[in-house]
């Protein structure tokens, strides 16, 4: 842990000194509190992570109308038009890989279910069906089919390990209920969790947001927070000592996930993918999901809400909508590309600005739940890694299970390319 006085130091450099104005007003063990936190703040990047929230907010987004693209109709495919003969060969592809145990499954669960009305994580959260069972009991019990399929169908005793990241509100409460449910079953062994960092949140002028007079106000940094978190905690390493090569990754409040899902699985490998996305078609134009697509010839997430009205409503020649491959945080990485990203390309992921209502300790000391958004909290996204790729694959289902499989997609950007579906 750092002393007072160098982080003192490094605050006034970073133009933060405010953030010491409680000092005297706290106890012993407030003061050690807060010092443990500040310490663990990356202090040297404190003023550029500030300065550039506060420039991203500020700043319009870029129109990327006029550079963007659909992923062109030859890398799409679908279960009502693929040969039943590539499905299968797919799904079989994919329960081999399962039963020499090459599979794992990674869940993001660094969120709270506060949108769904509590203050505790998503996967405790009773969705409501006659049998009461919680996000996490459905997702583990779909693992546990996963293993006996692949087990019957080779003659194996395979595991799909479960890797869980959570954050700094939702780990010991995770950690709590799956031993309070005898871990629903799944060997305590085969589930990793691990913590993703967490990022002060900043004023609009560029100040870190105090929370109370001796803790920041700090949010995790997104789900794309993901490949800093597999370096920090080890994860790779684990991955590689049970000989993981392929991992599906999904969000906790996916209720319709197919866990390890064969198909996917041996779609991706098919196709020589280091990366792929499941996505969803399109409802209706106006439907706020992100999509995936070309900007400049590379494939991408595009947000809803960078794509003009005019152009989320282009149709094709069939009446089908140009830009419908709804982005549902489904992907497959390859473990060997997810080394590349944490070891290569982490810190040139795009930062993301959320704006947000952020609860804060005023000059006087006072508590303020502000009515109104008053602070600025960067996230990165986990599918911002797909430029980097040497080969992705986007396979799309819509809610009747429809299927959209690719080939590759070959790029003029650095020697690397994608594969799109």
């Amino acid at each position: 842990m750092l002393s007072l006085e160098q982080v003192k130091q490094s605050l006034e450099t970073a133009g933060q000194s405010h953030v010491l104005q409680f000092w005297s007003e706290l106890c012993e063990e407030e003061r050690d509190t807060f010092l443990q936190e500040l310490s663990q703040l990356d202090l040297k990047g404190l003023k550029g992570h500030c300065e550039g929230a506060a420039r991203a907010a500020a700043s319009p987004p870029d129109s990327l109308d006029q550079h963007l693209e659909a992923v062109p109709p030859e890398f799409i495919g679908s279960v009502r038009t693929s040969d039943k003969k590539c499905l299968a060969e797919w799904q079989n592809e994919g329960l081999l890989q399962i039963s020499q145990n090459r599979v794992a499954v990674l869940l993001l669960a660094g969120g709270q279910g506060t949108r769904l009305g509590v203050q505790y994580p998503k996967g405790m959260y009773n969705v409501g069906l006659p049998s009461g069972k919680t996000l996490y009991q459905i997702q583990v019990e779909r693992i546990q089919k996963i293993q006996q399929l692949a087990d019957a169908k080779h003659g194996s005793k395979c595991t799909v390990p479960w890797y869980i990241m959570t954050s700094e509100f939702t780990l010991a409460p995770t950690e709590k209920f799956f031993k309070e449910n005898n871990y629903f079953g799944l060997e305590p062994s085969n589930m990793v969790m691990f913590e993703q960092r967490m990022i002060p949140a900043v004023t609009f002028d560029g100040k870190v947001i105090l929370q109370s007079k001796g803790k920041l106000a700090m949010a995790p940094d997104g789900n794309g927070g993901l490949y800093r978190a597999l370096v920090d905690n080890k994860v790779l390493e684990d991955m590689k000592k049970r000989g993981v090569e392929y991992l599906h990754v999904y969000c906790v409040d996916n209720i319709l996930v197919k866990m390890a899902d064969p198909v996917f699985i041996g779609f991706c490998i098919s196709k020589g993918a280091d990366c792929g996305a499941k996505v969803v078609e399109k409802a209706y134009p106006a439907e706020p999901v992100g999509v995936v697509c070309k900007v400049k010839g590379v494939p991408q997430v595009v947000e809803y809400s960078e794509i003009q009205p005019e152009t989320a409503q282009l149709r094709g020649p069939g009446g089908e909508l140009v830009y419908s491959a709804g982005n549902i945080c489904n992907h497959f990485f390859t473990r060997t590309f997810l080394q590349d990203v944490a070891e290569t390309f982490e810190s040139q992921l795009k930062q993301h600005v959320a704006i947000k209502k952020v609860p804060f300790v005023d000059t006087c000391g006072n508590q303020v739940k502000p009515t109104k958004p008053n602070g600025i909290k960067m996230e990165k996204f986990v599918f911002d890694v797909f430029p980097f790729s040497r080969w992705g694959s986007f396979r799309q289902s819509n809610h009747s299970q429809k299927l959209f499989a690719g080939s590759t997609l070959p790029l003029g950007h650095s020697c690397r390319s994608h594969t799109a579906g």
